[in-house]
């Protein structure tokens, strides 16, 4: 068995997740562990924090093993209760603040957790109504934790139990007994897929598992006590989470510094002001480092590995990126799922701007193959697979679909891939048609579902679009049933009235009369994806309601293009 091998083998240690992060919890107890937006916490507080915490959620009625999905911003209290509820043995599961109802519908009937804890409202979105209208259509929700409960759940001192807000009928019976310890080969969290294939699929990581790519991911980062380690982007990502992140840096004893948002201007002035030196990016927000650096200098000296990944980064921008901000650029590409590659900060200049690395954890296979299955040989395109003591061998609940698995415990990346003579793989595309956007991504047959359902559309076709800051952005190209056609903003408008999140929206629309076709009669993607591009290009005006990606006008036009029927 699996993972027989990898306990033997080392690579799988009897240890838990907490454990691991605040084992330096007694020697550095006075030193600064994290640095939130209005208030620091040391190690002795934060270990305090979780050990309080985590009895409360017992009093408040949740047992081990009942997931909690955790919608939060980068905050203390998202951290303090994503190991609490690991001590607690109660599995947390990190959903992206971006993620609506249309994605999590699927994840809470799938894991059925007992509580939901989501941020306050605000203008741009109320996470707390939303919240509440999944909780009438899932009994198996119990709680709801709003963000006042969660200040004071989560406070260093011990108090009175708070109470949250039972949703159904009243909690489970508040035992003051011992808080539930959890094992190593118990689930210690839940990640979410990226939804490439669909909707998100909970990721099942035992704390074992977890702790060895915690571990391997810290090593090549080369991460120690004096690491200031700057999340970004949302803690809830697996990048900025645990691979290595928040977790790693705290693990080694460092000090991590949370963003209450991406903005670059933001995150200068935290790099400037703590003296930050790790970083994780995506390739659009390590762009506009460099050009808010430019316009407005700070001292980011201190920073020595701006690490890149969620997309592939481009070799002139991992040159410049090196250049511009004097500090290693430390290329990473993996999956929720798994398996994580990086460049070593000792490769030589041009293999760390060109290659997206090779895995991090000893024990992880590549290996590329042709449409068949059949291995390639090196240098050769295909398809990526992965096995190893990083990577899942099941989604939650035990599903294995087969477009994800392939036999012999292979888990099917959808990337196509090509590894070099050193073993590092340079990325190329995606198998199935996904769109990047900033390292979200997009599946597009899911939006094209969802846009078939609007009364102005009898067909629609998704595809990824060239943007200068996102990398790809969303084309929806749509043919109407007659001569009334829909505009961007009420496509945007309906599909966010569907519960899609706001990263999913279209950027972009094309009104055609019919969509082009392959000799089998598909819809040509390829065709489509060159016209738009060819649009984007030349600059033409969005003739559907936009005039620049993302930033919509009140008027609409139509005009025709190379390669698609316009009317």
């Amino acid at each position: 068995m699996s993972a027989d091998r990898y306990r033997a083998a080392g690579w799988w240690r009897p240890e838990r997740v907490d454990d691991l992060v605040l084992r330096h919890a007694g020697a550095l107890a006075g030193r600064c562990a994290v640095v939130g937006e209005q208030r620091r916490m040391t190690y002795r507080q934060l270990a305090a924090a979780v050990d309080g915490t985590a009895a409360r959620l017992h009093r408040l009625g949740l047992r081990a093993p009942e997931p909690v999905l955790l919608q939060l911003p980068n905050t203390i209290e998202l951290l303090v209760l994503a190991l609490a509820l690991m001590r607690a043995g109660c599995p947390p599961v990190l959903a992206m603040p971006t993620l609506r109802e249309h994605e999590l519908r699927p994840v809470i009937a799938t894991l059925r957790p007992a509580a939901l804890a989501v941020p306050p409202p605000s203008r741009a979105f109320d996470h707390m109504e939303m919240a509440r209208r999944l909780i009438k259509e899932h009994d198996c929700v119990r709680t709801l934790l709003a963000w006042d409960d969660l200040r004071a759940l989560c406070s260093p001192a011990d108090g009175e139990p708070v109470h949250g807000d039972p949703v159904h009928g009243d909690p489970v019976d508040a035992d003051p007994g011992r808080v539930h310890a959890s094992q190593p080969h118990d689930i210690a969290l839940h990640l979410l897929s990226s939804g490439t294939t669909g909707p998100p699929k909970g990721i099942p990581r035992t704390h074992e598992a977890f702790t060895s790519v915690i571990r391997a991911a810290s090593d090549v980062s080369v991460l120690d006590r004096d690491t200031v380690y700057l999340a970004a982007i949302p803690v809830t990502h697996s990048f900025a989470f645990g691979h290595p992140g928040v977790l790693g840096t705290l693990a080694h004893g460092g000090r991590v510094v949370l963003a209450r948002s991406a903005d670059p201007a933001h995150c200068l002035d935290l790099v400037e002001r703590e003296r930050v030196t790790h970083c994780a990016l995506v390739p659009g927000l390590a762009a506009q480092w460099l050009t808010d650096l430019r316009d407005h200098p700070r001292d980011v000296s201190s920073l020595r590995v701006l690490q890149v990944g969620g997309a592939r980064l481009d070799p002139a921008l991992a040159r410049r990126l090196a250049t511009g901000l004097d500090c290693a650029v430390q290329q990473v590409y993996g999956m929720s799922e798994g398996l994580l590659c990086f460049t070593r900060l000792d490769d030589p200049d041009d293999m760390a701007a060109t290659t997206q690395g090779r895995p991090a954890a000893p024990g992880d296979e590549l290996r590329v193959v042709d449409d068949a299955g059949r291995t390639v040989p090196p240098g050769t395109v295909g398809e990526l697979w992965t096995r190893g003591p990083s990577t899942i061998t099941a989604y939650a609940a035990g599903a294995r679909p087969p477009e994800a698995f392939a036999p012999g415990g292979f888990y099917r990346t959808g990337d196509l891939v090509r590894l070099d003579d050193a073993g590092n793989a340079v990325v190329v595309g995606r198998v199935k048609d996904v769109i990047n956007r900033s390292g979200e991504k997009i599946p597009a047959g899911d939006l094209e579902t969802l846009l078939m359902r609007h009364p102005a559309v009898c067909a629609a076709a998704v595809v990824a679009m060239p943007h200068p800051l996102h990398g790809e952005a969303v084309c929806a190209v749509v043919v109407p049933p007659g001569d009334d056609a829909p505009t961007l903003r009420e496509l945007r408008d309906f599909l966010r009235a569907q519960g899609v999140a706001p990263f999913k929206l279209p950027d972009r629309l094309e009104v055609v009369a019919a969509l082009p076709t392959t000799g089998v009669g598909k819809v040509d993607k390829a065709r489509l994806r060159r016209t738009v591009a060819e649009l984007v290009a030349a600059g033409r005006q969005n003739p559907a309601g936009t005039t620049a990606v993302g930033q919509e006008s009140p008027s609409s036009s139509r005009s025709a293009a190379a390669g698609v029927s316009s009317r």
